[in-house]
């Protein structure tokens, strides 16, 4: 609908616009939420997460596959990479990602990588927001240890 008014505004010749229809479509490969983020400045996860546990915080950027948002507001989100799955939430609940579409897609998050406990109630109240049962909810009893990520920026790769 936006090419075809453009095209008509603008009476562009037909090998221009398709170069101009061409080029729109690439710039919207990637999805920006939050900070802008530089998608050269990405390190292996596997390659700073000894560092992240040793200092408990480091600033950073990774790439993962996204596994799940929340349903409900997109306010987190869970990342796979080569070899565990990274909690991600966005600082200050300043951004969010979608809801739905997300899933299996790659992602850069930009931010900072730290040593986390999550309670048993924070670990039920995120179950509750992926819309898992109360059984499944239930049956979270033990808090969590391990690496989150707290983003100031993602990319969403198409």
């Amino acid at each position: 609908m936006l090419l075809s008014y453009i095209y008509k505004k603008y009476k562009m010749k037909k090998s221009v616009f398709i170069i101009f229809a061409i080029a729109l479509t690439a710039c919207k490969s990637v999805q920006y939420f939050g900070e802008k983020v530089a998608a050269e400045d990405v390190v292996q996860y596997e390659s700073v997460k000894d560092r992240a546990f040793e200092e408990g915080r480091i600033n950073t950027s990774i790439e993962g596959t996204i596994l799940e948002t929340c349903a409900k507001k997109g306010c987190w989100m869970t990342m796979a990479t080569q070899t565990d799955t990274v909690f991600v939430r966005f600082r200050d609940y300043g951004f969010f990602v979608p809801t739905e579409g997300a899933d299996g897609k790659t992602a850069i998050v930009q931010g900072d990588l730290f040593v986390d406990t999550i309670s048993v109630r924070m670990l039920q109240h995120y179950a509750k927001d992926a819309g898992k049962s109360k059984e499944a909810i239930a049956k979270i009893t033990e808090p969590q240890l391990g690496l989150s990520f707290t983003a100031d920026g993602v990319i969403i790769k198409k």
